[in-house]
């Protein structure tokens, strides 16, 4: 799993009809302690995230294994919205 912040939203119209009804979000990519990684990524929403939450999303064959996602064409797909990250006994985020 990876560790994330939900910066925007995609909106597709014309998509593969296994992703109808399905809620895409720009998620950036941080590090443990709450900067900045190296880049963006587009998930499927399964858990209902929101702007600005930081989340835990997996990509690869994990991304379609979960309930919403099982058979569905998704590299990515956000599966937690994260409460508090805690890195050598001290907390680099609290939501």
């Amino acid at each position: 799993m990876l560790l994330g912040k939900v910066t925007g939203t995609v909106v597709a119209s014309a998509k593969d009809e296994r992703l109808k009804h399905f809620k895409m979000l720009v998620v950036e990519t941080l590090k443990p302690n709450g900067k900045p990684a190296s880049g963006y990524v587009v998930a499927v929403d399964a858990v209902g995230a929101g702007a600005g939450e930081v989340v835990l999303y997996v990509t690869g064959s994990s991304a379609r294994q979960t309930v919403l996602t099982d058979k569905r064409p998704t590299d990515a797909a956000i599966v937690a919205i994260v409460d508090t990250v805690e890195v050598n006994d001290r907390v680099t985020y609290q939501k």
